[in-house]
């Protein structure tokens, strides 16, 4: 990688690895369609007069099939799942269960995009090993009942998800901005949810939120939902969609970290021996193969 792009992937690991832990301290003080709601309204608030400003709005909406699709599977389903299920499980396994989107993408990349570098002897082992670290991540903590495996589903999809949605981006807008599209797709999921959080917010308003639950919110929306796209469309420009699913290592030590020290959140058995599992096996099935034939180090 260029420098800026390791500028680019640290930036955007901690962006994206913090929402864990302030997902937490939200779920404190307000509902989940709250939580979206809010997140994706800040975000807007901040990028769409950029987009206006810029002239690229109505460019952006002759897309805007794609871009809504790209919403639906980056936020719409993601963050309300991931949010739902960070009320029964630990932040840092949340993180965790993030790992696996490499080898997801290499494997979607490889199975249905005619990718040859996913189908390398090396990817193949790391889809493997992967696939073996995350049954013995979920396996051992459910069979002694550390683990729900509800939330495990909705982590599972939400995963899912954010390895297609990148792929989707590319394939059907490779000319978009990703500050506009980013900007508009907030727009989109903000409307998306305000019947929601209509119900919900002046309730979750009425008990009086803590001043953490507001830092968590704003932290959510400025941070991890408005700054993190526009970085993370930056660094897919530097080195591709499917490696840099690669922060998703990088989110997990700095969720791990908050989790475990400011919310005393416990390491299982099932995350000491699946997670060098999953990080070997998302390494392997993630890694730029083509340099790896070239005898030259990714």
């Amino acid at each position: 990688m260029s420098r800026r792009a390791i500028l680019l992937f640290l930036a955007v690991g901690i962006a994206w690895g913090i929402p864990y832990y302030f997902i937490a301290i939200a779920n404190q003080s307000f509902s989940t369609p709250s939580i979206v709601w809010l997140r994706v309204t800040i975000g807007a608030v901040i990028l769409l007069p950029i987009v206006i400003m810029r002239g690229e709005l109505k460019k952006t909406m002759t897309n805007w099939r794609g871009v809504l699709l790209f919403a639906t599977l980056e936020m719409v389903g993601p963050w309300y799942l991931i949010t739902e299920a960070e009320r029964t499980t630990a932040s840092s396994f949340a993180g965790l269960m993030m790992t696996t989107i490499p080898f997801i993408a290499a494997f979607i990349t490889g199975t249905f995009l005619g990718d040859r570098a996913a189908r390398h002897p090396a990817t193949i082992a790391g889809l493997i090993l992967g696939f073996v670290g995350v049954f013995a991540l979920v396996g051992i903590d459910a069979v002694s009942g550390a683990l729900e495996i509800g939330p495990v589903m909705m982590l599972a999809f939400s995963a899912v998800c954010y390895a297609v949605a990148p792929i989707v981006a590319g394939r059907t807008m490779p000319t978009m901005s990703g500050l506009s599209l980013s900007a508009v797709a907030l727009g989109m999921v903000s409307i998306i949810y305000a019947p929601f959080a209509a119900f919900t917010l002046p309730a979750d308003i009425a008990r009086i939120p803590s001043v953490d639950g507001w830092v968590a919110i704003l932290v959510l929306g400025a941070v991890s939902s408005a700054i993190a796209f526009v970085l993370f469309f930056a660094l897919i420009t530097h080195v591709g969609p499917r490696r840099a699913t690669l922060i998703t290592y990088l989110n997990l030590l700095v969720a791990s970290v908050l989790g475990i020290v400011f919310l005393n959140e416990p390491v299982t058995a099932g995350i000491v021996i699946g997670l060098p599992l999953v990080v070997a096996g998302s390494y392997l099935a993630g890694r730029d193969q083509s340099s790896i034939r070239d005898g030259k180090p990714s």
